[in-house]
């Protein structure tokens, strides 16, 4: 997993609650069991007309968000199945980060074991941030995950995380990468057994 520090971005919004994973990825996308790809079928109904061309409407088709790396989306982010391929999509679309004012439990769980920050802000500053970036379409938005800071023009948030999410990505390691860098504790514990 990439190390995940600080990030500096563009926001791409996207004003829809209750965005569930089979919008974000397809269930048609869900045959594969690594990332590659993913990033095409990142909400594909939404994004692609019946003839795959895209949607100029749609704000992933945008050239003026393009490259951007925090998405800015509705109440109730991720609900819905539980799929692992939804944060791969995200993130292989280039996305590190998403900000909403709540994300089902399972979707945050699985954005955090492949680098995605779920990023939870009160329902003013939600209103604030969409207001903003409506006015300022090339604004940038600061995740400093130490601080658990989100910093953008004239203000900041804090942001909640658990210790162990937040140890895991600032190290960029996974869950198993944890458990092996007690690898020589381990042994010597084994080693007492014997």
């Amino acid at each position: 997993m990439a190390q995940f520090t600080t990030l500096t971005s563009r926001v791409m919004p996207l004003p829809v609650n209750d965005i569930d994973t089979d919008q974000i990825i397809p269930a048609q996308f869900l045959k594969v069991t690594d990332k590659n790809g993913l990033a095409e079928a990142l909400f594909y109904h939404w994004r692609y007309n019946d003839d795959k061309s895209p949607k100029a409407e749609f704000v992933l088709n945008n050239p003026e968000f393009q490259g951007a790396q925090i998405l800015l989306a509705g109440d109730n982010f991720g609900c819905g199945s539980s799929r692992e391929h939804a944060p791969w999509a995200l993130t292989s679309y280039g996305f590190r980060a998403v900000i909403s004012t709540s994300f089902a439990d399972i979707f945050r769980s699985n954005s955090l074991k492949n680098g995605l920050i779920p990023i939870v802000v009160d329902e003013a500053t939600h209103k604030m941030l969409f207001d903003y970036v409506e006015e300022v379409p090339n604004a940038e938005f600061t995740v400093d995950l130490e601080s658990q800071t989100l910093f953008f023009p004239y203000g900041s948030v804090r942001f909640p995380i658990d210790a162990f999410n937040k140890a895991c990505l600032l190290n960029g390691t996974d869950e198993l990468g944890y458990i092996m860098s007690f690898e020589e504790q381990i042994s010597a514990f084994e080693a007492q057994l014997t």
